[in-house]
């Protein structure tokens, strides 16, 4: 690749050749994943390049198409799946210097990509009392842009449902990666195109988002028994229509007493728990039917006074992914697996997984609106042995109903798809036609006859070269 050339095309465009820095900026969460860790984790980009705008992102795209050379996008790189990893090396674009709040309005907020949603979050509250809809575990560091292009859903996703659903995004503004790079607003159905496609097709430099109503959301932690018991409590919570939630995640013994440290002295040895956050005009009811549904009310951030909420990260930051962080800073054995419990059985079907695998899994819940119906998805703990075992246990989940979204996989057909997206695979063609984009992470561009029937994992051709 010729650096060189590209460094006098693009002069006046930040650029980053420093190795060390090129490698932080090259990597993501990957190693959450053993597996991803051991075929990951020697990839770097060749050079970081950081546009202030719109207008230098199309200059480094058209100078990148003329000389072939690839481009990874990276927001602040959050991922857990190797979605910014460079797979042919390259350049980074990191966007994460393109972050204004450009517009907030009744209902719908503008901005641009590397725009934190912690920030986005208050700028909108500070104008008009309004907040995003969704968002990952990650929000304080994580950027919008990367959301969109890499995330599902999150903490509302139990209102709400995932940001697959029609009005979750409201416009994306797209560059393409031709000489010549187009502009291309999206909207409705196109919107497809791009989301959750990992930057391989198009990419993203200004997002438009809905916004909802903004509350001092309760942080509250339920204690049961078992890990059944809080897990029919969040379903039946759920199901509360009149009881405003913004997060409902069952997480099984021992991993709150042992891996939530700060919050250890409210909790017991062998407790399950059900972490919620809670609307303040919902609080009286929640606190009654918990009561009647003989959950214990270990923590209320609402009764809980200074001196013991001082240095408590919020129940947002023991969820979704971020309960995994929390174990491997405790057991660096530990990963993951990302389940769907399908409606309407979806509480029969955790009981009978989790006695299938009772010593090699934790359990964990994330109570979501999933094509108009509740539900959950699970993001099980795995005391990882061997690439084998845990192809067996993802196994045992398929077999019984419970489709795995693989986080042990870098492409987008393998996450859980397992087959081609003719929509994304038909924009690649038309935006990105020398396949420059995130090269690696979609099969159906790789290797158009590959057998999504196979054991075997999709490996890139670098990276076959490399094992």
């Amino acid at each position: 690749m010729d650096i060189e050339a590209l460094k006098t095309e693009i002069d006046g465009i930040r650029i980053e050749e420093n190795p060390a820095v090129v490698k932080q900026k090259s990597r993501d969460f990957f190693w959450y994943s053993p597996v991803l860790k051991e075929q990951l984790d020697h990839i770097t980009a060749d050079i970081v390049v950081s546009p202030n705008d719109e207008a230098e992102v199309i200059r480094v795209l058209s100078a990148c198409c003329r000389l072939g050379i690839p481009v990874t996008p990276r927001g602040t790189g959050t991922g857990n799946y190797g979605q910014a990893m460079p797979l042919s090396g390259g350049v980074i674009l990191n966007l994460a210097e393109m972050s204004a709040v450009r517009e907030i309005a009744p209902g719908r907020v503008v901005c641009e990509p590397g725009a934190v949603l912690a920030q986005i979050d208050r700028a909108t509250r500070a104008h008009s009392g309004q907040e995003l809809r969704l968002s990952p575990s990650t929000y304080q560091t994580a950027s919008i842009g990367g959301f969109v292009a890499g995330g599902s859903g999150g903490i509302g996703s139990i209102r709400w449902g995932g940001l697959r659903d029609l009005g979750n995004i409201l416009r994306l503004r797209v560059v393409t990666m031709e000489e010549e790079p187009r502009v291309l607003e999206l909207t409705g159905e196109e919107l497809h195109k791009v989301t959750h496609a990992y930057g391989t097709n198009g990419i993203i430099t200004e997002v438009e988002m809905p916004l909802t109503a903004a509350y001092e959301w309760v942080d509250v932690i339920v204690g049961f028994e078992s890990f059944m018991d809080a897990a029919r409590y969040g379903n039946a919570l759920a199901r509360q229509d009149g009881i405003l939630t913004k997060l409902i995640s069952p997480i099984a013994a021992p991993a709150p007493f042992d891996y939530f440290k700060r919050h250890q002295k409210f909790l017991r040895e062998g407790q399950s728990v059900c972490l919620v956050m809670v609307a303040p005009q919902s609080l009286d009811a929640f606190r009654a039917f918990t009561e009647r549904a003989g959950g214990e009310v270990v923590f209320d951030a609402a009764d809980a006074g200074p001196e013991e909420t001082k240095g408590l990260p919020p129940v947002t930051e023991l969820s979704w992914n971020h309960t995994t962080l929390r174990a491997l800073r405790v057991d660096s054995a530990i990963t993951y697996l990302q389940v769907l419990y399908p409606f309407p059985n979806q509480i029969d079907l955790v009981a009978k997984i989790h006695a299938m695998i009772p010593d090699e899994m934790i359990g964990h819940l994330e109570f979501v609106r999933f094509d108009g119906d509740i539900t959950c998805f699970g993001l099980p703990m795995i005391r990882y042995s061997t690439a084998e075992r845990l192809e067996e246990i993802i196994r045992l989940h398929e077999e019984n109903g419970c489709p795995i979204f693989n986080p042990h996989r870098y492409t987008l057909e393998e996450g859980g798809m397992k087959q081609t997206d003719e929509v994304q695979l038909a924009f690649k063609r038309e935006a990105d036609p020398k396949g420059l984009l995130n090269p690696g992470k979609m099969i159906a561009w790789e290797n158009p006859d590959y057998d999504y029937r196979s054991d075997k994992p999709f490996l890139f051709p670098r990276l076959q070269r490399a094992s």
